[in-house]
């Protein structure tokens, strides 16, 4: 069964989270320049095809780790995650996006991201 989250938890993972994420936004900078690089000259600043594998394997473990704690990655460009949770008897998703600065938002489980609803004070 799958985790679910209250919103107190969830918002106590935020801030690593939000170092995740940083580091897998610049990891997948990183990836798009060599990989651009190598295909338009053949050689990159960034290094070639090792430090690729190498920036792969790193995003690989990030969203491993994501789903290690029970959080559900959605998408990674932008970063969108949502935590499973049950408000007022209703499975949601807490649902937060790279560049928010905080967990603010909830959406019924089989609604998705356009349902999109300000969590409750």
């Amino acid at each position: 069964m799958s985790k679910i989250f209250n919103v107190e938890d969830a918002r106590s993972l935020m801030p690593e989270v939000m170092g995740k994420v940083a580091e897998l936004v610049t990891l997948r900078a990183d990836l798009a320049e060599l990989t651009y690089d190598l295909r338009q000259t053949g050689h990159s600043g960034l290094g070639g095809l090792p430090e690729a594998k190498g920036i792969e394997a790193r995003m690989d473990d990030i969203l491993s780790w994501f789903g290690g704690q029970g959080i559900e990655v959605k998408g990674v460009a932008p970063v969108l995650v949502d935590f499973p949770a049950v408000l007022d008897g209703v499975s949601v998703r807490l649902c937060w996006i790279e560049g928010e600065s905080d967990l603010a938002w909830y959406h019924r489980s089989e609604l998705g991201f356009p349902a999109r609803r300000p969590l409750p004070n």
